[in-house]
């Protein structure tokens, strides 16, 4: 054997650990909390894996093995008591404090050592137990769950029914989880800002230079607000208010909607919803494209249709469509823009006939698919202008999440309001909750970058 020098160890296994759990529940919470949607999920082994063909096998050899049990003459009830046993724990792991009387019925009726002794004289009746654990089940399980139980009162046959019983208690054990995490949220609200500071506070003590890149996001952030003003003016008119620490922190956020995650670190601060982020963004580009799809259809086509009811609607339903898949590596914007130019032509011409217009002629046709197809491009007028008052309507949404009144909707916009609205809520809400987690350091940051002058 090769002996191989060790390196010196400066932080010992038990430290490393402790860090990693605190890291982890503090993913864990930031993920309850900003998550609204978050749900407990059974965990489901891949299809065709060897821990799941492992599992299949030996779940298959107990289920076997307790079936000859109490096929034998007179019936072993060795591993029927076992599962009695682990079914009883489940069972009173899911009364609440208050529930005694269920409590002490549970304990009657599945009195393990009284069990134990019917079983040595012969007079066990495991359809009994059953049938009174399906009862239990349905008394504590959500309304959901109500179907899988109305199942199990119809199986009579001992060892499918025990099997199933196992199966519906794992989904009323998500379901309990998915209970106590809605329950925990408001009074994780309340601690979570404090949580998740100490906790990065103790990872930076830890990791001296972990904030390098938050702090070359709020340069940027700086020196562009420098560069030109809020409203895109040139240098000269960026006065000081533009450099205040809430619109700094505003336009650094808005940055991460234009973030290109190949490429450029995430600021450590807002790693943990780095995936979040970038969904965002990539929601908001695909909302951009579409308004400007339709922005490039309306003025094309003028007042002829202005007013037809359902005909905005159905024109948006057949471009989000064809844009749905446009972050996916086999998405072609040329092509997709191309079917989207001939589809929304013959939709329009359909339009425009069926209310006494005249249909499209062949010139009119490939002046929109032209129209429609140059929208791909970064540079083209008419995304550039949606792009510019969807960030503006972002930038409102931050600056008015204080007051709690919602910003106007920018023109052009009206079509994709909706969803622009429900994005801007998340986007906001996010935003908020990181200012008040991360907000001393943030601080500390823009005081340092603010007083080096114009050169940060």
């Amino acid at each position: 054997f090769q002996i191989l020098e060790v390196p010196p160890r400066f932080v010992s296994v038990e430290e490393l650990m402790e860090t990693a759990k605190g890291v982890t529940n503090m993913a864990l919470a930031h993920e309850i909390l900003v998550n609204h949607a978050f749900q407990v999920k059974p965990a489901e082994l891949p299809e065709g894996s060897l821990e799941r063909r492992v599992k299949e096998i030996m779940h298959k050899a107990f289920w076997d093995c307790l079936e000859d049990q109490l096929k034998e003459d007179p019936p072993t009830y060795g591993h029927a008591i076992k599962l009695l046993a682990e079914i009883k724990e489940t069972l009173l792991s899911f009364l609440l404090p208050g529930q005694g009387r269920l409590r002490a019925r549970i304990d009657e009726v599945l009195d393990l050592p009284l069990i134990q002794q019917q079983a040595e004289k012969g007079t066990l009746d495991i359809s009994e137990l059953s049938q009174f654990i399906v009862g239990m089940m349905g008394s504590l399980c959500a309304p959901c769950r109500d179907k899988d139980i109305n199942k199990l009162k119809e199986n009579t046959d001992i060892v499918p029914l025990l099997k199933a019983i196992f199966s519906v208690l794992d989904l009323m054990k998500v379901d309990m989880a998915n209970f106590a995490v809605s329950s925990i949220r408001p009074h994780l609200m309340q601690q979570s800002v404090e949580y998740e500071r100490s906790k990065f506070q103790e990872f930076l003590e830890k990791q001296p230079n972990a904030l390098d890149y938050t702090e070359k996001w709020l340069e940027d952030a700086v020196r562009c607000l420098r560069e030109a003003g809020p409203d895109g003016s040139s240098a000269a008119s960026s006065d000081p208010p533009s450099l205040l620490p809430l619109n700094v922190h505003n336009h650094a956020y808005l940055r991460l909607l234009r973030w290109d995650h190949a490429s450029d670190p995430f600021p450590e601060t807002v790693l943990m919803d780095q995936v979040r982020f970038q969904e965002m963004q990539q929601e908001t580009e695909r909302l951009v494209l579409l308004s400007s799809v339709l922005l490039v259809v309306y003025t094309t086509t003028g007042e002829a249709i202005s007013g037809l009811p359902g005909l905005m609607e159905t024109l948006k339903n057949t471009v989000s469509v064809m844009l749905a898949d446009m972050h996916t590596p086999s998405f072609s914007a040329q092509e997709a823009l191309a079917t989207i130019g001939e589809k929304l032509c013959v939709e329009l011409s359909q339009c425009l006939g069926q209310h006494g217009y005249s249909p499209f002629s062949a010139d009119r046709k490939s002046t929109l698919m032209g129209q429609i197809s140059a929208t791909i491009q970064p540079d083209n007028t008419v995304r550039k202008l949606m792009d510019s008052r969807v960030q503006s309507y972002f930038l409102a949404s931050l600056e008015s999440s204080q007051h709690k009144t919602p910003p106007a909707l920018p023109g052009g916009l009206a079509p994709v309001g909706k969803e622009l609205k429900e994005l801007a809520v998340r986007f906001s809400r996010l935003v908020n909750f990181n200012k008040l987690v991360f907000s001393p350091f943030y601080q500390k940051i823009l005081n340092k970058i603010l007083a080096g002058g114009e050169s940060p």
